[in-house]
């Protein structure tokens, strides 16, 4: 199971949110290079990094940070947050990002996913999906749509989509554990790599994210509070 640890960005410092809240903010590192550059110092086989800013205003803030982190070394990086274009998607790939994801476009405008994916390969586009009780937010999380995350997935895979990295909002941040069931349910109905986020705790939760075959797992505020150390789980998970 591969384990991403999360740098989320706003106003150019590396925070967590709680519930997607952007008023309930806690800056972590004033630096988040310097975040990025811990997590690969301590065995980080994958970044996740998250726009924060751009994601609520729809388009990139924080770009040239990002662009900072992937040069910093040649660990892999997932980036996301304000990409609503295939430009956006170009651009990113060319700073050296692994992978892009897609979150409101996938909702407000599917056929741009479609695109991408016959444009840059699977291997290159990721669907994010947070859900508000099963059903997916947008913009930041700031908007419900009517779409169920579990239809958002069936239509993503239609169009050649691999990767779908879900999050429950209401765990987000909130150290309760992943919402084990509706990710489960995601992994058996749609055979997709389903990369759970939210609420990672302590190592019963990864355990159970692991037991429900889930591709890999973002862990961000139990890394930054210390109540799980980068290179033990790695050591536990990905070998």
């Amino acid at each position: 199971m591969q384990i991403y640890p999360a740098v989320d960005i706003k106003n150019g410092k590396c925070v967590r949110l709680k519930q997607g809240n952007f008023d309930d903010v806690t800056i972590y590192e004033q630096d988040p290079v310097k975040a990025a550059k811990n997590w690969i110092e301590k065995g980080a086989t994958y970044l996740h990094i998250v726009d924060l800013d751009g994601a609520k205003q729809g388009d990139s803030q924080n770009e040239q940070i990002i662009a900072d982190i992937v040069k910093l070394s040649d660990v892999p990086v997932q980036t996301g947050g304000g990409v609503r274009s295939l430009e956006d998607i170009e651009r990113k790939l060319s700073k050296g990002v692994a992978r892009v994801i897609l979150g409101t476009v996938a909702v407000k405008q599917p056929e741009i996913v479609k695109q991408a994916v016959q444009k840059f390969g699977a291997d290159k586009i990721v669907v994010g999906i947070d859900a508000k009780n099963g059903n997916v937010a947008i913009a930041g999380w700031e908007e419900v749509s009517n779409v169920s995350a579990l239809e958002l997935c069936l239509k993503m895979k239609e169009y050649g989509v691999k990767t779908i990295i879900y999050t429950d909002i209401a765990k987000d941040g909130m150290m309760s554990g992943v919402n084990v069931s509706s990710t489960k349910e995601l992994v058996e109905k749609t055979g997709m790599d389903i990369i759970a986020s939210g609420g990672i705790s302590n190592m019963q939760d990864l355990q159970n994210v692991q037991d429900i075959k889930a591709q890999g797992v973002i862990v961000g505020k139990a890394l930054y509070q210390g109540a799980l150390e980068l290179a033990e789980i790695i050591k536990k998970f990905e070998s």
